[in-house]
């Protein structure tokens, strides 16, 4: 699973509430940070990348921007993706990035962790589809 943000604390933050093993169903997780786009771009090129979760508030480019432009222009098979915002609000920008769910800061370890597994079996459930 692939965090990216600019700022460490952001993804020290994704990390810690999504957990280790966020549904017994989905296993056990491990992350990939990722502070910058070129080094997203270099681990979803090489198909290292199962579930991304994308600070929309990432500088210079935000988790927003990058989401539409690796669905739309760079990954043929691109992996599912969460975008965090920070306000409520901004919420519609998920779906303006096509992101697959949207979390709100201050991240719930809850419904993080729920969301995250539902996103990773939807997209097992269409790999299954495709087969």
């Amino acid at each position: 699973m692939l965090v990216y943000s600019h700022r460490p604390e952001v993804r020290e933050g994704i990390v810690n509430a999504v957990g280790r093993r966020p549904a017994p169903d989905v296993g056990r997780v491990t992350f990939l940070e990722a502070g910058g786009v070129a080094e997203v771009l270099a681990a979803c090129d090489a198909g290292e990348v199962d579930l991304a979760i994308l600070d929309g508030e990432a500088q210079p480019t935000g988790g927003m921007g990058l989401a539409r432009q690796l669905r739309h222009e760079i990954i043929e098979d691109c992996p599912p993706m969460i975008l965090t915002v920070r306000r409520r609000d901004d919420r519609w920008l998920g779906t303006w990035s096509q992101a697959d769910a949207v979390l709100v800061h201050p991240l719930d370890p809850l419904e993080t962790a729920e969301v995250v597994a539902q996103v990773l079996r939807e997209a097992q459930a269409r790999a299954v589809v495709r087969g």
